[in-house]
């Protein structure tokens, strides 16, 4: 990207690193998708160039569907604040833990046990329903059936609990072999976008992403822009097999996976 046709997307950032701000997704964009998202990890090549940008931008961040100090564990690069579940919680460097919208943390309870009180109520239906799991990420309760033997049929399993659970008043949302279980309290990657530059000069910015949610965040950035509040907006889609292509249709340039986003990100780092 740096060398390519769309090298000069990235020239204002260059210009201005100080009061720049990169934003990145974590799965999907620095770690490689992996069957169990537990199992995902930053290559240590790409922790290098992160610390790299820590170290030249004014803002770095990672903006996450995991919870905050989650993603900090497996960033592991010191400097980044981090904006987990979606938009519901923020780890500011330097902070002891995270800040949660209260509005959010009085569904946590009742999320969960919606949650695990459905799941448990399909272990009787066979292997399909076994092979879901559950990942409790507190207000926000996700089944993933990414590696199960049928995916299609877990996948329908996962559907018609988040059916019932729609039913009982909470919202879905759907992710890469993912189906989240929410609060209905408006929230999303824009809003997490909004919340971080919140208060900032204006100065250009860069968001990077792989799935559908991240799309929020694309007009969450796009937004601050046309506000006045963003001198310039990148958003940049990485693409690789399962990638959705909205992501990409959504995108103001693609990269290939996250090898791509670290190109990009040594982009960032040339005089």
């Amino acid at each position: 990207m740096p060398d390519g046709p769309h090298g000069d997307l990235l020239a204002p950032l260059r210009e201005h690193p100080d009061r720049a701000a990169i934003l990145l997704d974590v799965d999907g964009t620095l770690a490689p998708i992996t069957t169990r998202a537990a199992d995902a990890a930053v290559p240590e090549a790409t922790r290098a160039v992160v610390a790299a940008v820590v170290a030249r931008y004014g803002l770095v961040a990672c903006i996450t569907g995991r919870r905050t100090e989650d993603a900090r564990a497996m960033v592991g690069v010191d400097g980044l604040h981090y904006v987990g579940n979606h938009g519901t919680e923020i780890l500011r460097h330097g902070a002891d833990g995270p800040e949660v919208r209260p509005e959010i943390a009085d569904w946590e309870p009742r999320v969960r046990e919606l949650a695990e009180g459905l799941l448990a109520g399909t272990q009787d239906d066979g292997p399909a329903a076994r092979d879901l799991r559950l990942e409790d990420k507190g207000p926000i309760q996700a089944l993933h059936w990414r590696g199960a033997d049928d995916e299609d049929a877990s996948e329908a399993v996962a559907e018609s609990i988040g059916a019932r659970a729609e039913a009982e008043g909470l919202v879905l949302h759907r992710g890469r072999m993912v189906l989240e279980l929410r609060p209905p309290v408006p929230f999303d990657k824009g809003a997490a976008v909004r919340w971080l530059l919140d208060g900032r000069p204006s100065g250009p910015a860069l968001y990077a992403g792989d799935d559908r949610t991240d799309l929020d965040a694309f007009a969450g950035l796009r937004e601050l822009r046309s506000a006045g509040a963003l001198t310039h907006a990148v958003c940049v889609a990485a693409v690789d097999v399962g990638a959705p292509q909205e992501v990409s249709d959504g995108a103001d340039v693609t990269v290939a996976g996250t090898d791509g986003v670290r190109a990009m990100l040594e982009g960032l780092l040339l005089p």
